[in-house]
């Protein structure tokens, strides 16, 4: 029997460390190659790791909680005859590199975060901490950890809740998320405290450590606010008639089961207003002195998740058609949400939509997603009154009107090209015809 070692791999983008969130083994445990023993929150992503050897967890470096560097050991599994003696532990190599025929790890599932819908053999081993074994808690099937998605048991972690207290009221008796927030308003009210989901009010201060996405989060936006000269210009534009167009196609067969929303107008819109400046679509090169035009338009849609707000991309968005693009936006705010956004989903964005819409919000000043030109806020559709122009003169009605707010640097782009894309995309909203021509 020996001893080997595995260590917390590079799982891309060039991250050096990652957080253990929640240990799906336990010291003792028999694993199989490509099963899944740990998942992992890193800056972009939280990303399930699988066992790279067939044995038995001989010990876990690392507690759920606790933030691991790149190339650290995180558990030790013994393999081979259990009866012989134990040789010393062998760390593994990096993935790629040639190991034994026994595990060849191109047998391995690939690193990365989990995709929605996939199938994976049911665990027999469930979740503990490097430190003890405690026995079935009460609302929890036996011998296994409480059912819960990675984003809720997050919430409850943040909470200071113990999963295992909280009745479920999900499918199959998964915890939910409003299950861990009537449990944490139940908690406040017994204590007579504020819950730490509503800091500010309560007795005493509430910490939340800065890391994983939220930190990743911060760090870009410092660095991005105090390299590219941000230039923010307005338009208020009335889409009464584009949101017609959205009611009338959704009404359509082919659309029945797409989510259509004014955001993929504007998105579509704004795709449209780029073919006539690509300047937006480009990217500042310091160390060349050269302003890099980009062959694709890689639009990312900023998503609000439990775990701070990241930036999936739709790749090559300038050639969907509304459909497609409707389903991608939907897609990627799904996949966000469940925090399955793979690190590929969140690389190589050129350009970026903002939708503060959908808090209300009617406009702000956006902050550019590092090494990109250009990124449009998106406000909510109002409805107000409006002057309306023809022929007939000018009167007043009540119509849709929304809040573009375009963001750009000044380096790439100058006040004539950041105006006409805004007033090209706003043109578009105002005559959805006008995309025709």
């Amino acid at each position: 029997m020996s001893i080997k070692q595995f260590s917390l791999p590079d799982v891309g983008e060039g991250l050096t460390e990652a957080e253990i969130v929640t240990w799906l083994v336990k010291r003792g445990d028999v694993v199989e190659v490509n099963q899944a023993i740990v998942e992992i929150e890193t800056a972009k992503s939280l990303v399930e790791l699988p066992s790279p050897f067939a044995g038995e967890v001989a010990e876990l470096h690392a507690k759920a909680g606790e933030t691991v560097d790149v190339g650290k050991p995180i558990i030790s599994i013994a393999t081979g005859d259990p009866t012989a003696a134990p040789q010393p532990e062998v760390p593994t190599e990096k993935p790629g590199a040639a190991q034994d025929p026994d595990e060849d790890p191109k047998l391995l599932v690939g690193y990365g975060a989990r995709e929605i819908g996939s199938h994976r053999r049911r665990r027999k081993i469930h979740s503990q901490t490097a430190t003890g074994d405690p026995g079935p808690a009460p609302g929890t099937p036996a011998g296994g950890p409480p059912k819960a998605s990675p984003p809720v048991r997050k919430l409850a972690k943040d909470l200071g809740l113990d999963l295992t207290t909280i009745t479920p009221t999900g499918k199959d008796g998964v915890r939910t998320r409003e299950d861990v927030l009537k449990a944490s308003e139940a908690s406040a009210s017994i204590n007579g405290s504020q819950s730490p989901s509503q800091p500010g009010t309560g007795v005493g201060e509430v910490r939340i450590p800065i890391k994983g996405v939220r930190k990743q989060m911060a760090a870009s936006m410092v660095k991005s606010a105090f390299t590219a000269p941000h230039v923010t210009e307005f338009v208020t534009v009335d889409v009464s008639r584009t949101i017609e167009l959205q009611q009338h196609v959704s009404r359509r067969r082919d659309f029945r089961d797409v989510k259509l929303t004014p955001l993929t107008f504007v998105a579509k819109a704004f795709l449209k207003a780029m073919a006539g400046t690509p300047e937006a679509n480009s990217r500042w090169d310091e160390e060349a002195q050269e302003i890099i035009q980009m062959p694709t338009i890689n639009l990312g849609i900023a998503a609000a998740t439990p775990r701070g707000l990241i930036v999936p991309n739709i790749k090559g968005a300038q050639g969907l058609s509304l459909k497609e693009l409707a389903q991608e936006i939907s897609s990627l705010g799904a996949t966000a949400r469940a925090g399955k956004t793979h690190l590929a989903a969140m690389a190589g964005g050129t350009v970026t939509i903002t939708n503060i819409g959908v808090f209300g919000i009617d406009t702000g000043t956006p902050i550019l997603n590092p090494g990109e030109t250009a990124i449009l806020a998106v406000g909510t559709v109002r409805r107000m009154p409006w002057v309306v122009q023809d022929d007939a003169g000018e009167r007043i009605e009540i119509r849709s009107v929304l809040q573009l707010a375009l963001s750009f640097d000044h380096r790439v782009m100058d006040g004539e090209q950041g105006s006409r894309l805004l007033a090209d995309t706003a043109a578009v909203l105002t005559e959805p015809g006008l995309s025709l021509l």
